[in-house]
């Protein structure tokens, strides 16, 4: 789901299981069917991490967060092993978030360009790209006590208008399955569109004078929605 990946909800597959303590031979999968992500995550951990090539059930909710949690405590129960599964979606801030978590699925009905020109008609152009990442291996977690970003963690670049939704976590529990999510957002702009790069609304979405379609991959894997809640986990998986 999100700006890149298809929102229609899918039909569930299940297989019984037995959790075990994940051990550090256990590999990180990574759900998605999208090779590209793997290739930024690797930028973020270790070799440790692979694909796990699985559709699963894509809740319709009006916030990122659950549809990435009840994605990822599926994937566990399939896999068996540590998964993390990302929701992403374009919010512009005076249309209500819209198009926000059904962003995919406006992207295919009503296309990118007409999404730029509602949001210009109704004279706002205020927007960030925000992902939720998802984790589940089984185990508890400790509560984050402080749900807002307070600049010491990624996005203490931003403005405190943004701070709250750069990058932020807090522990989603469903009986004994509990998930931990970390959130990672980007500032910017809805404009024309500019630059042949990118997907999805990348040529609509401009962040510090160029849009993401004008970056090079480098460049928006660096600013990235997706970056900063990869940034996020890594250092706090890497003490799990």
């Amino acid at each position: 789901m999100g700006a890149t990946e298809g929102s229609d909800a899918r039909a569930p597959f299940r297989r019984a299981f037995t959790p075990s303590t994940r051990t550090s031979d256990v590999s990180l999968r990574y759900v998605t069917t999208n090779e590209g992500k793997i290739e930024e995550a690797l930028e973020y951990l270790d070799s440790g991490v692979t694909q796990l090539d699985y559709d699963y059930t894509e809740i319709q909710a009006d916030e990122l967060e659950p549809v990435a949690a009840v994605g990822a405590r599926e994937a566990f129960r399939v896999a068996g092993e540590p998964v993390i599964v990302d929701d992403a979606g374009l919010f512009i801030e005076e249309l209500d978030g819209f198009p926000g978590p059904y962003s995919s699925y406006v992207e295919d009905t009503l296309g990118v360009e007409r999404v730029g020109e509602l949001a210009r008609d109704a004279g706002t152009t205020r927007a960030s790209f925000r992902c939720v990442l998802a984790y589940c291996d089984g185990d508890g977690f400790e509560a984050t006590p402080e749900p807002v970003d307070l600049g010491d963690r990624r996005g203490h670049d931003l403005d405190a208008a943004d701070r709250d939704r750069a990058a932020t976590d807090e522990t989603v529990a469903e009986g004994d399955v509990p998930v931990k999510l970390f959130v990672g957002s980007v500032p910017g702009r809805i404009v024309e569109p500019r630059g042949d790069g990118g997907f999805g609304y990348d040529p609509i979405f401009e962040h510090d004078g160029r849009t993401f379609a004008e970056m090079g991959a480098d460049r928006k894997n660096a600013v990235s929605h997706r970056g900063r809640a990869l940034a996020k986990f890594a250092d706090w998986y890497a003490d799990r």
